[in-house]
């Protein structure tokens, strides 16, 4: 089912709630044209990146590393409004009058980081079992539930990320389902709630999961899924049921479509009828032949009745079919090549695409493929080994992917390791090398900036120092590469979100207040 059917059937659903209405008052008149239904709230496009107030700032005199291929000496950032306004040498770049000049002489300038995998605020620190709100473990196929209903601001992770440079990450549900829910993308401007926090006009993504997990979940609990087929007969059964779901609106949709030809034919003949009486009692009016007008219906419509009844609403098909009519990201957990590939077919059969693989230890061994069908990978520099599925994995998998040409992406998928994304960018671009890989700067830099932003349906937003783009902008004491650099300036937005010689190490979220004060009088160390 393809969104233009949809579509079509939701903006009649609108008139079908508004169908009937004074079609029997005693004196009708002839149906006027209806004005266009407001949009449903699933109709509605995601709003466009607003404008953010953010004063004049240039970055003058460092290093800046564009993730576009450029890297400029003596360069400078200007900033304004949330965007990036102009990127180039110092001896190009004219600095408007009354910014705020930062010198950044000696130091490294870099798009703000994205992480495509993250479970910060729906499994926030510290761990407690209170607060572990990411898997919904009740069903192996939960597409209706999302992750930013379970996202808590307060977590004190977001601002340690915040501090390593991380600008902006995707929050998904867990893998223990099949079908996981709706992830979320958000900005680091650290709020009071989960919808301060959400990027507008980013695309809904949904996480799905194939592997070890949602077979070892549930089929600990003796049912299904219990092994790899059932993982894979739940998918088509859910993507099956989604479609004819659809299938009931459009089935709807025609209905509704044939009432309305006969509720327009009822109601021009009562009006016709009620012209009729009106002038038959006019004094001199009337008479024989009165009632042989040619153009007078030739027989008595039926009353077509009310409107028929809409099917009712499932959000979690929706979600699925947002995916078939690819506004939604299809966001997936795998790790096996053979089971990445099973999941290539199964997109083709119910005509979905999956925009990104997460974790993918394996990658590497059908990276052709991934290349051909455009399919970003989100992994490690070198986790592995924690599970049999993770076995197969070589410090080498971003490097190759990279030298195949598929959009690689380094991903945390942990409150630890997203502090350290940039070193983990150094790591894999280090093994590649010694591989015989010649992976560039710009290319690692890509694996935690452009590629992240496009797997993320986001890359003409951020992910690059460009004029136009959202003004995400770290400034690094050092090569972002090099484990001794950490982030001094983070802007988001134009916005100085952290500055290092402000805020010390991290911001303390409001969950912390009070604490440095409570370990002091307790004779303990933070």
């Amino acid at each position: 089912m393809r969104a233009t059917r949809l579509s079509a059937i939701f903006v009649l659903l609108a008139l079908g709630a508004c169908g009937g209405a004074g079609l029997r008052a005693a004196r009708p008149s002839a149906p006027e044209p209806s004005p266009a239904p407001p949009l449903l709230p699933w109709q509605a496009q995601r709003p466009s990146v607003p404008t953010i107030e953010s004063p004049l700032v240039v970055l003058a005199g460092g290093t800046v590393l564009t993730a576009t291929g450029r890297t400029i000496e003596d360069g400078v950032v200007v900033m304004e409004d949330g965007l990036v306004r102009a990127v180039g040498p110092r001896s190009e770049i004219t600095i408007p009058e009354g910014a705020e000049v930062i010198d950044v002489s000696g130091r490294f300038v870099t798009p703000g980081i994205i992480d495509t995998h993250s479970h910060m605020g729906v499994y926030p620190v510290p761990e407690a079992q209170a607060h572990e709100d990411g898997n919904e473990a009740t069903a192996p196929v939960t597409p209706h539930v999302r992750a930013s209903d379970s996202f808590w601001p307060q977590d004190p992770a977001l601002a340690r990320a915040l501090a390593a440079g991380i600008t902006t990450i995707q929050v998904l549900p867990g893998s223990a389902n099949l079908i996981g829910g709706a992830g979320e993308t958000y900005k680091l401007h650290l709020g009071r709630t989960s919808s301060e926090m959400e990027l507008p006009g980013a695309p809904d993504t949904m996480k799905m999961a194939c592997g070890e997990n949602p077979k070892r979940v549930y089929g600990g609990q003796h049912q299904e899924p219990s092994t790899r087929m059932g993982n894979v007969a739940g998918y088509r059964r859910a993507f099956q049921e989604a479609i004819e779901y659809g299938r009931s609106w459009s089935d709807w949709q025609e209905t509704y479509r044939l009432w309305s030809i006969r509720q327009e034919r009822w109601a021009r003949w009562q009006s016709e009828q009620t012209e009729e009486r009106d002038a038959s009692e006019i004094p001199g009016a009337g008479g024989e032949g009165a009632g042989d007008d040619p153009g007078a219906p030739e027989e008595h419509p039926e009353d077509p009745g009310p409107a028929p009844a809409p099917p009712t609403r499932d959000f979690g098909h929706e979600l699925l079919l947002g995916a078939i009519e690819g506004r939604v990201l299809v966001q997936m957990h795998c790790y096996r090549a053979d089971e990445m590939a099973r999941m290539i077919e199964i997109a083709r059969e119910f005509g979905f695409r999956i925009r990104g693989f997460h974790h993918a230890v394996e990658a590497y061994k059908i990276r052709d493929l991934l290349t051909a069908e455009e399919i970003s990978i989100s992994t490690w520099a070198d986790w592995w080994g924690f599970k049999m599925e993770a076995f197969d994995a070589i410090p080498e998998n971003l490097a190759l992917l990279t030298e195949a040409g598929t959009r690689a992406v380094l991903h945390s998928d942990s409150p630890m390791l997203i502090q350290r994304l940039n070193q983990e960018a150094g790591k894999a671009m280090a093994a590649g090398r010694r591989a015989g890989i010649e992976i560039t700067e710009d290319q690692a830099l890509r694996w935690i900036t452009t590629n992240a932003a496009w797997t993320l349906g986001i890359d003409e937003m951020a992910g690059t120092l460009e004029p136009g783009r959202m003004a995400d902008v770290v400034v690094w004491s050092a090569s972002p590469f090099s484990v001794y650099a950490h982030a001094d300036l983070v802007f988001v937005d134009g916005l100085r979100e952290y500055d290092r010689a402000r805020d010390g190490a991290s911001r303390d979220s409001d969950f912390e207040l009070g604490l440095d004060l409570q370990l002091e009088q307790d004779g303990g160390a933070r």
